[in-house]
């Protein structure tokens, strides 16, 4: 059920006693109730402003965390379903289990046949999808207010059991396979910019290894797996739901009491460390593509965790350079050198943003070059210009458009209830907090130039740097 053709994917409460009501289910589970409006508003001059979404909190016994965000706005909701299960915990040896496990939730469960989740939800006008990414993997859909019961009754069955079959193994084993032959083995390009990439600027498998997975590992992976993986991440106590829209938080902390209450937690497995250490040694590789008709360059550059105080200073800088036609990189290598075709990316991209990763990630320079020209002297280029940029900054009016432009785009996917409920489930999950989607337009808004300098001097160096040519293979140019 994964969308991948959109391949890119939050700190403590405003109230003081949010740990003590959390603490206190019999208290109505609640931490907090803003009771403002979740109307977002551009002012005219540019500037973005917003009053706060609404947020409540609710705890379960069994661990099972709540977040809704009222707007009756129209009679619809959107709800996102998070487990703390991504690529960075599926096992060794199980490569791109996360991701099949992702489309094995869609196979049925004894109590809903396998189709009964699609019928059900577009049947009532929703839609649905799921998707897995480094830190976690999600379940979202949107429909009227008047499915949200049966919704909720489907996402608890899934929770509970699934319908362990060879059979469903082997179906969505394919599924998976023909997802990676369409979107890797046979596509141009590949998706090299994160597989590959990934795997020779990282030195821990956690984060190196392709999530999406190899034909050898899926093919090893048997319902025993697939049981043992269900039991240990699919626990209340590893997962958080957010609703967005035309609810009352209350009745919907009833709902979810519920049909949830009863599923009995589990003791999870202790996390992997993650963390790593930038690189100090240039790391390159050269590739060839049996399917592009023109050379392309993937640069990484290793970042730090939202641990780091570095962490918005480095989203700004990665969308000041790589952030849409306007970006510094686009600008000079696309409209005045002219020697590339195209240049885009970011922090995390494309499999998530600041708000959506738990550790540490790469900044991403992904572009296509012309055929005949230099990759190593469009590489050069590139760093060139982040060496002005850690040398002399940016004018304070070109990062104040920049700041504006990032905050603006997330009010505009905050305006719809299903990119409001995955965020603040998100953001619940791995930063501990969901309110941290009313806080980001202020942690973006404080990056200085200072910032931008020091970010760019000191994580996006050459000795930090890993990239890839991706060149046109030789029997492919004979082709042409």
């Amino acid at each position: 059920m994964e969308n991948n053709d959109k391949l890119p994917g939050i700190p403590r409460s405003q109230k003081q006693d949010t740990d003590q009501s959390m603490e206190n289910p019999k208290n109505m589970n609640k931490t907090v109730k803003w009771l403002l409006p979740a109307l977002l508003l551009l002012t005219l001059s540019g500037a973005a402003a917003a009053q706060l979404l609404p947020i409540s909190t609710y705890k379960l016994d069994n661990g099972l965390t709540l977040v809704v965000s009222e707007d009756h706005s129209s009679p619809t909701f959107g709800l996102s379903i998070v487990y703390h299960v991504g690529f960075r915990l599926e096992p060794k040896g199980r490569t791109g289990f996360a991701h099949l496990f992702e489309h094995m939730m869609f196979e049925g469960t004894p109590n809903a046949p396998k189709g009964s989740f699609v019928k059900i939800i577009q049947g009532g006008g929703g839609s649905l999808n799921g998707s897995t990414r480094y830190d976690y993997t999600n379940y979202i859909s949107k429909a009227p207010v008047s499915a949200l019961e049966p919704i909720l009754w489907l996402e608890a069955d899934r929770m509970r059991h699934l319908d362990f079959s060879k059979e469903n193994l082997d179906n969505q084993r394919d599924v998976v396979k023909e997802e990676i032959r369409v979107n890797v083995k046979n596509k141009p390009y590949g998706l090299f910019f994160w597989t590959d990439l990934a795997a020779l600027a990282f030195d821990k498998w956690e984060n190196a290894h392709d999530g999406y997975g190899s034909f050898v590992d899926l093919d090893n992976a048997n319902i025993e797996d697939v049981k043992r993986f269900h039991a240990t991440y699919y626990t209340p106590n590893n997962a958080v739901i957010a609703i967005a829209g035309d609810v009352d938080a209350d009745q919907v902390y009833a709902l979810v009491n519920q049909y949830f209450g009863d599923i009995s937690s589990a003791k999870l497995p202790p996390r992997p460390d993650v963390s790593e250490t930038l690189n100090t040694k240039e790391r390159f590789k050269l590739e060839m593509d049996d399917h592009a008709t023109a050379p392309a360059l993937a640069i990484g550059w290793k970042m730090p965790g939202p641990e780091s105080p570095d962490y918005y200073p480095l989203a700004v800088l990665g969308d000041l350079l790589l952030g849409g036609e306007a970006s510094l990189l686009y600008q000079k290598m696309v409209k005045e050198k002219r020697s590339m075709l195209s240049i885009s990316g970011g922090m995390a991209w494309p499999l998530g943003n600041v708000l959506t990763i738990a550790g540490p990630s790469l900044t991403v320079a992904f572009g296509i070059y012309k055929p005949g020209s230099s990759a190593k002297q469009n590489v050069d280029a590139i760093q060139a210009v982040i060496e002005e940029v850690a040398r002399n900054g940016v004018t304070e009016e070109r990062l104040q458009a920049v700041k504006t432009k990032m905050v603006a785009d997330y009010y505009k996917e905050l305006a719809h209830n299903l990119n409001r409920a995955d965020y603040l489930a998100i953001s619940q999950l791995i930063h501990g907090d969901a309110n941290l989607v009313n806080r980001y337009p202020d942690l973006i808004n404080g990056v200085t130039t200072g910032d931008i300098q020091r970010a760019a001097a000191k994580y996006l160096t050459i000795a930090n740097r890993s990239w890839i040519d991706r060149q046109i293979a030789p029997q492919h140019q004979e082709k042409q």
